[in-house]
């Protein structure tokens, strides 16, 4: 079925792509331009009256190809500029050459532009749902933006298939396969954003993102009060989903990899109304994959229709349906046990039950956003998301795990619903009084989140008199049979009687203004946010927390490609407990402090960002060390807090073009994170202990060449590596074994040329067992997941 889907998706495209390209014989090109000499990237140019329409290319570059002799009026059009004519009459076979240079050179033109991307590597200012309207290089915080031409050509399908390699100090730890995304920095797990929503339901969300609807994707180091209201200090990661652009033009691509990867996308981009006011885009992805591990799958597929109009000059409304459909192999299969050390078995091995009932997911997200510019400087943007998330599925995890090998498996229901309600109201501009500039950023942001899941049934699918062993598996009929889960009742009723539920309610308000002296060359940066947040976990009663967080940035140009920066700001974090005093306990609260600077390089052809910084995390809490019995019996279950947690590094990132046709990207980042303060008479902690959730050292590179002549012009190299030591992500328990250090060689070639590009690249060059994990006290075991063996993937790309 899902290979007759493929086959009817290609024979579409292809009847499409063929009559969109009748043949004829004369041609028109030139260039667009805006008033201060950039290429006008992305803006629309038809001929009037003949229904056909082009857009520039990032190099503002148009072209009308094989038309017929004749006269035509070509027209310029683009929200906040002038509308532009010219006539021109065209003899059979003649190339005519025609230019424009717009009048305006607004705010507005900005976001039909998107971005004027110099090159492929590097983007140099961040997107409005950021709300920073200012230039990465002038912002006082440590931002790296990935790019989806730097994804595309490594190949990353997904949020957790090697986008981390690209921003310095980004780690994974251990997550259940391609199912959620968990990426921790600076110590800690960072928040998960998309366009400008925090989209963190649970403990576990969100589903990670297909990158077949993602253009690009925005890391912010330290807290960043003034995006998210609360969170944990140590950043987030921000997805930014395609924009109709009214380009009028499509791409289909296919991929096929090792171990049963087939996958196919399609982006078409169109420009519904001859004007360019209703403009559409649609991103569809269909996925088979496999694993290199036996019975394991990972089937899914992608639907994100987009559509924006243009309402007046000055206001524009854009609507994002996305759903994102999964099967795969139920969660925690990708875990291996073993008691004495880790990697005992091959990186084949599975501890899976073939049979066992998959996991399915359905993940609905809408997007409705509301932009009114007041004149030039001033913009008012109010916008509004819904999510809905529906799990059906099975979680597998051990019940024992025993010396010689012997382990019983258990098979657990995870039957899951989430909904989030969102919304935002902001807006900033730029004023001028006397000789200071004033970007002002003030607005609103409430939101409501549910959880409720069903983890109470669970059936062990082996006997101590049959167990399963590692050493002599037997993936035949499981000794104790299949599980037989009761979902007679809704997700709901089931979680309320095992107190399956979680929800949390907030509101905030926020003001930043950033004063510009002297020409804009010094930035100060004054901020304040004000949180309140009810929430509850596993069914407890709600825990209520306000805060305010300051922010106080300050920017110094030293030259128009050169900025140094500090920054001081805060989060915090709402937690549940029970304080022996009744008191609600504080929420935890982390501070960051930072210094870094910043330079482009060549006309900004590339970038480098250093920076050094230091995060305090303090009012965690931890178990009463006072806890005893009660009279009836039960066990004390009261909380104080622990004491104090510091992570601080360096970091260093470089991204772009370094030469004509090499693009580089390379980072680095120091990490460690300490306990140091230990609150009296709390145990099991120790001034100095490590804090878990990093790599002391990371590295990581990616480089790529674009022959730029002769016949092989359009074909490219590329490789890169992941580095990391003294590894310290084990995150549940210390066992006596550390994890190794971890080395990682990948790499490629390319060939691109008119409408075609090919992309091969093999990964794990070297064919190391690579993995991850940690020691499971209770289980008095060792846990790992293994990555991929030696692997391909070759995809070919098709633009019309």
């Amino acid at each position: 079925m899902k290979h007759s889907i493929l086959f009817k998706l290609t024979f579409l495209l292809t009847v499409f792509s063929f009559s969109a390209f009748a043949q004829q014989s004369s041609s028109i090109k030139g260039k667009i331009t805006t008033a201060d000499g950039q290429p006008a990237a992305f803006v629309s140019i038809g001929l009037k009256n003949k229904n056909q329409s082009t857009a520039t290319n990032e190099n503002g570059e148009y072209t009308f190809a094989k038309i017929k002799a004749g006269s035509y009026t070509l027209k310029v059009s683009a929200v906040g500029i002038n509308t532009q004519e010219k006539t021109v009459t065209l003899a059979a076979g003649e190339t005519a050459t025609l230019d424009f240079v717009l009048t305006e050179n607004s705010q507005t033109l900005k976001e039909v532009s998107i971005q004027v991307r110099k090159n492929k590597y590097k983007i140099g200012t961040p997107s409005s749902s950021l709300r920073l309207n200012e230039p990465v290089l002038e912002a006082p915080q440590n931002i790296q933006i990935v790019s989806g031409e730097a994804l595309a050509d490594q190949q990353v399908i997904s949020m957790s298939d090697g986008l981390i390699r690209n921003v310095s100090g980004a780690v994974k730890l251990e997550h259940w396969g391609d199912l959620y995304t968990n990426i921790s920095m600076r110590g800690s797990q960072i928040q998960a954003m998309r366009n400008g929503f925090n989209v963190v339901a649970s403990f576990w969300g969100p589903l990670t993102e297909d990158m077949s609807f993602v253009d690009h994707i925005e890391f912010v180091k330290g807290p960043a009060g003034f995006m998210l209201g609360n969170g944990d200090p140590s950043g987030m990661y921000n997805v930014v989903t395609k924009k109709p652009m009214g380009t009028n033009t499509g791409e289909v691509s296919f991929t096929a990899g090792s171990y049963d990867l087939y996958r196919t996308t399609v982006d078409l981009d169109r420009k519904i109304t001859a004007d360019g006011k209703l403009l559409f885009r649609l991103n569809t992805a269909v996925q088979n994959k496999g694993s290199f591990r036996p019975y394991e799958q990972n089937d899914r597929y992608s639907f994100a229709p987009s559509l924006s109009y243009q309402i007046t000059n000055s206001t524009k409304f854009t609507a994002e349906y996305t759903l994102q459909n999964a099967k795969m192999t139920e969660v925690g299969s990708y875990y291996v046990f073993g008691t004495d050390q880790y990697a005992k078995v091959g990186p084949k091995f599975t501890m899976t039950q073939p049979g066992v009932d998959p996991t399915r997911i359905k993940d609905h997200s809408l997007f409705l956003n509301l932009t009114q510019n007041l004149g030039d400087k001033w913009k008012v943007t109010a916008q509004a998301a819904y999510f809905r998330y529906l799990q059906t599925g099975t979680s597998s995890w051990p019940s024992a795990v025993s010396s010689n090998g012997d382990v019983i498996r258990n098979a657990a229901i995870w039957d899951a619903e989430s909904t989030m309600k969102l919304g935002q109201l902001f807006i900033n501009g730029e004023a001028k009084t006397g000789g200071i500039t004033h970007r002002i950023l003030a607005g609103f942001d409430g939101g409501k989140k549910e959880y409720f899941a069903d983890w109470g049934q669970s059936h062990d699918l082996d006997l101590p008199t049959a167990p399963f062993n590692i050493y002599h598996p037997n993936y035949g009929y499981p000794s104790n049979g299949y599980p037989n889960f009761d979902r007679s009742k809704s997700v709901k009723e089931r979680a309320i009687a095992i107190g399956g539920l979680m929800d949390q309610k907030y509101l905030s308000g926020y003001v930043q203004e950033e004063m510009g002296f002297f020409a804009n060359r010094v930035r100060l940066t004054l901020a304040g946010r004000y949180t309140f947040v009810s929430q509850s976990s596993w069914g407890a009663a709600a825990d209520k927390a306000d805060k305010i967080t300051p922010r106080v940035g300050l920017s110094v140009s030293i030259d128009k490609n050169t900025a140094i920066y500090g920054v001081y700001d805060q989060a915090f974090t709402p937690q549940s407990g029970i304080l022996r005093s009744g008191a609600t306990p504080d929420p935890i609260t982390g501070t960051n402090t930072e210094f870094g600077i910043k330079k482009d390089w060549f006309d900004g052809q590339w970038n480098t960002t250093l920076s050094v910084y230091r995060i305090l995390k303090q009012n965690e809490l931890t178990a009463d060390p006072s806890n005893g019995t009660r009279p009836d019996g039960s066990k004390e279950t009261y909380s104080v807090a622990f004491g104090e947690k510091r992570a601080q590094g360096i970091e260093f990132d470089l991204r772009g073009e370094i030469l004509p046709g090499l693009k580089l990207i390379a980072n680095y980042a120091y990490t460690d994170s300490k306990v140091t303060k230990v609150t009296p008479g709390v145990t099991g902690f120790t001034v100095g202990d490590v804090v878990p959730g990093f790599a002391k050292h990371v590295a990581n590179s990616w480089l790529s060449y674009d022959v730029q002549n002769g016949a092989l012009k359009g074909a490219g190299v590329s490789a890169g590596f992941t580095y990391m030591a003294d590894r310290a992500t084990d995150t549940w328990s210390v066992g006596l074994q550390k994890l190794p250090n971890y080395f990682k060689l990948d790499g490629g070639i390319y060939y691109g040329r008119d409408k075609i590009r090919i992309t091969a690249n093999a990964f794990n060059i070297l064919n190391r067992y690579l993995y991850s994990g940690s020691y499971y006290s209770w289980l008095n075991a060792y846990y790992w997941q293994a990555e991929a063996p030696r692997n391909y993937r070759l995809s070919i790309a098709y633009k019309f």
